[in-house]
């Protein structure tokens, strides 16, 4: 299975303290690599975990591929964020789901799914997640 990677994620997987670590080590053992993300997941996971060696040895070791040019799609992140202003998403969630349109097999692998059952990829779709079961 392929999947981008959200920062929630992420952080889970690095951090045996938070409370979404087991269920993220499960998915990645479910997950082909490497993920596909963006520069602003690595920024988030560099200032969640405070470390941005961190976040760049998930690229070196291969964990995940920075796969997003925001200049590329600057027109249609504009338009997300519009269709999206009332909720005030950050760059990586809009990022994510113009990935998602960009990679329609690949999974959403995200904490965040309360803004992810919500956001849509080419305006209607659903975008495919895998988040933590629900309490």
């Amino acid at each position: 299975m392929n999947g981008i990677a959200d920062t929630g994620f992420l952080v889970a997987f690095a951090s045996r303290g938070d409370r979404h670590h087991d269920w993220a080590l499960e998915v990645s053992r479910q997950i082909s690599m490497p993920l596909l993300t963006c520069e602003s997941v690595l920024s988030e996971i560099a200032f969640h975990l405070g470390s941005s060696s961190y976040a760049l040895s998930l690229v070196s070791k291969g964990m995940v591929r920075v796969a997003f040019e925001v200049n590329r799609n600057l027109d249609a992140l504009a338009e997300l964020a519009e269709r999206y202003s009332g909720r005030s998403p950050d760059l990586a969630d809009l990022c994510l789901v113009r990935m998602s349109e960009e990679y329609p097999r690949y999974f959403v692998i995200t904490t965040d799914e309360n803004d992810f059952r919500v956001y849509r990829r080419n305006k209607r779709e659903a975008i495919p997640l895998i988040c933590p079961p629900r309490r």
